[in-house]
């Protein structure tokens, strides 16, 4: 039986089967060392003679576990036979055993296949993973159902721009930007609240450290709200959640970035700024007036919650009705305003949402409001013509917050397989 690498420790002085990948080779004389890598981590064997071996070749070994303070993790195997399972070609593309940062962003992304390899690379998966299951954990500990929906649409959610065409059959479709009609045929139903865990695409011409074409949205819906107060209320609990379960499961990722995430207390402490007055902080401490928050302008909001909140994080509510989608619902107070917010976390966007209209002669105004017809929207109209309950949602990209978790310089760098303007493979 195979024994993990993490686990050699407890099997000191036993005879155990190693498997992995040769991470590193080192000749010292009439003895080789080799560093073996698998899923759990890494471990030292030691042969005599040669290796005669490749760096990544997969490899089997028997040995005899003994202690060595010098060796990584304090054990190491003493090789009695080893076997190459899958001998590697000498030429890597791209070196594995190094820090990545020596590495260009577009080499590690052009060979994708292999600078996942990486243990510090990969490592931003393992976190990444982690994320998604105490997501969905957490969601369902509130009573949320999850919903997969179809990515291939007739129209697009948010007035028809930056959508992707699809040839399907003898027709055109389009990729879908968002679930969110989807989400709110779901509330209507009578589920309440639901979320979904999938890709969304954005044709948009791009070419930047945040933006990518396809990434992978965390959506929330839920039925029951009076404003976007309350989703911000639930997106505290979520971050509270996700944070606290990354600092338990993920210590190790986190460290081998020099990471942390914010506390509970300090998630509680995220203040919440009008969109007025967001522009108002940045102005200031900008030096001179603007009139649109730009990603420069979300950087110093941060820097602002962070020196007066003591967390690098805001939301901006009350977001003015022509920078947000048709569905969302207008403040009683200032029409030109909406129940919307943003969060934004160490000087990025991570989350979009608000309260959707639900009332049926008003979303037919704002369907005509916008230039759209309702035509083009027949059959989401129809949620709300036959009865909705007020209701609200938002949606988390799932790389951005991981590469704001780790302080990656690049939102291309938390992708598996980054799709941008010019990249389509690997």
């Amino acid at each position: 039986m195979r024994t993990l690498l993490a686990e050699i420790d407890r099997h000191l002085g036993e005879e155990v089967t190693v498997a992995g990948w040769v991470h590193r080779i080192r000749e010292l004389g009439a003895i080789s060392f080799v560093l073996l890598r698998d899923s759990s981590g890494q471990a030292q064997l030691v042969l005599e003679g040669k290796a005669q071996l490749t760096q990544e070749s997969v490899v089997r070994a028997v040995g005899t576990v003994a202690a060595n303070p010098k060796a990584p993790g304090g054990f190491e195997v003493q090789v009695q036979s080893l076997e190459v399972v899958a001998a590697a070609e000498p030429d890597l593309p791209i070196a594995v055993n190094q820090d990545p940062e020596k590495l260009s962003l577009e080499a590690v992304l052009d060979y994708r296949m292999i600078s996942l390899r990486n243990p510090k690379i990969l490592s931003i998966f393992r976190l990444q993973s982690g994320i998604l299951k105490l997501f969905a954990e957490h969601m369902r500990s509130e009573g949320f159902t999850e919903v997969k929906t179809s990515k291939l649409i007739g129209t697009g959610t948010e007035g028809g721009t930056g959508l992707f065409s699809v040839e399907y059959f003898d027709t055109k479709v389009f990729l879908a930007q968002s679930p969110q009609f989807y989400k709110q045929a779901m509330v209507s139903s009578g589920l309440e609240k639901v979320f979904e865990i999938g890709c969304a695409y954005r044709a948009e011409k791009h070419e930047t450290p945040r933006h990518l074409n396809e990434y992978v949205s965390l959506d929330v819906e839920t039925a029951w709200i009076d404003s976007e107060q309350d989703l911000m209320d639930l997106e505290v609990r979520i971050l509270k959640a996700v944070f606290a379960g990354l600092e338990q499961e993920c210590a190790a990722e986190l460290a081998l970035w020099g990471a942390a995430v914010p506390s509970a207390e300090e998630v509680e402490r995220i203040p919440r700024v009008s969109h007025d007055e967001a522009k108002e902080t940045i102005s200031s401490r900008g030096g001179r007036k603007v009139y649109e928050i730009n990603p420069e302008g979300e950087r110093l909001l941060c820097d602002w919650a962070l020196e007066n909140h003591g967390v690098e994080a805001c939301f901006i509510y009350a977001w003015p009705r022509k920078k947000r989608p048709f569905y969302t619902y207008p403040r009683q107070d200032d029409k030109r305003l909406t129940m919307s917010f943003d969060l934004l976390f160490r000087g990025l966007e991570v989350t979009t949402g608000g309260r959707r209209i639900n009332e049926y002669p008003m979303l037919l105004e704002n369907i005509e409001l916008f230039g759209l017809t309702p035509e083009g929207l027949a059959d989401y109209i129809q949620i709300f013509k036959y009865g909705c309950p007020p209701h609200g949602g938002f949606a988390i990209g799932l790389e951005r917050l991981t590469q704001k978790i780790l302080g990656l310089a690049n939102v291309k760098e938390a992708s598996l397989f980054p799709r941008d303007r010019k990249r389509i493979r690997p």
